[in-house]
């Protein structure tokens, strides 16, 4: 990590590459969702422009090694949604937290699990990580199923941890360690 440089993943279905203002409209679309605001305890946005604003704080961010933002590609290009190295610690703890929003249209296909495959080789093997956390409401069947499918480990809720326009919202933790066998979800 670096120069906030995006690598390519490839997938059997799909690839993550560098999110783009060119994927706008696409993004817009799914952040823009209400169930997938609902999940992510964000607000929607309202506008296609105000989604370019946000790739491109999210772009500046990987400039400064404070994220790298993937967007879901299909072969065909389509951008389905996006996934993310919210914030890393390299030094000491050696650790990085997931994020991913999918469109509606493609949960239940697959696609996230084979894109959070991608995410988890690239932190373990080539960042170098120990710890990969994500965190989601604990009434979400889908996510949870997905997590420990990929061999996540719940360690509990954090009370209140975030605040939504709905108010203060619980979320449960979980964790991925390079010494988990991860390797052995990944076929």
């Amino acid at each position: 990590m670096g120069d906030g440089h995006v690598p390519v993943l490839t997938g059997q279905r799909l690839l993550l590459r560098a999110i783009s203002v060119d994927d706008a409209e696409a993004l817009f679309h799914c952040w823009s969702n209400p169930e997938v605001s609902y999940w992510l305890g964000a607000p929607m946005l309202s506008s296609v422009s105000e989604t370019r604003e946000l790739i491109v704080r999210l772009l500046q961010m990987a400039q400064e090694n404070d994220s790298l933002r993937f967007s879901i590609v299909l072969p065909e290009g389509t951008v389905i949604g996006s996934c993310a190295y919210n914030n890393w610690q390299l030094e000491g703890a050696y650790r990085g937290e997931l994020g991913c929003e999918l469109l509606p249209e493609f949960w239940g296909c697959g696609y996230m699990r084979e894109a959070l495959r991608l995410l988890l080789k690239f932190g373990f093997e080539s960042m170098g990580l120990n710890r990969i956390e994500v965190i989601c409401r604990p009434d979400n069947a889908r996510a949870v199923r997905l997590f420990t499918a990929l061999g996540f480990r719940q360690e509990g809720i954090l009370r209140q941890y975030r605040h939504t326009e709905a108010g203060f919202q619980d979320v449960a933790m979980y964790s991925l360690l390079n010494t988990d066998g991860w390797q052995n979800w990944m076929l």
